[in-house]
């Protein structure tokens, strides 16, 4: 299980009269234990502020090492 997770805001659209949706890259997430034992935490880095509603996590696709747009 990986311990990193691209945050993420949904945008909806249409595509040839269908509704979609994409997931455009605004942070990361960080899964760590706790240093008391007791559980973990989770840290959010955003890459800028971001005034949304709703923020998505996924854990990163294969070979995704630099933080691209996750689409």
């Amino acid at each position: 299980m990986t311990n990193r997770f691209n945050i993420t805001v949904p945008v909806t659209y249409t595509s040839n009269g269908a509704e979609k949706t994409s997931y455009r890259r605004v942070g990361v997430a960080f899964l760590n234990d706790r240093t008391d034992g007791t559980g973990q935490v989770l840290n959010i880095k955003l890459d800028f502020p971001v005034a949304v509603d709703e923020l998505v996590g996924f854990e990163p696709k294969a070979g995704d090492q630099d933080g691209n747009v996750t689409e």
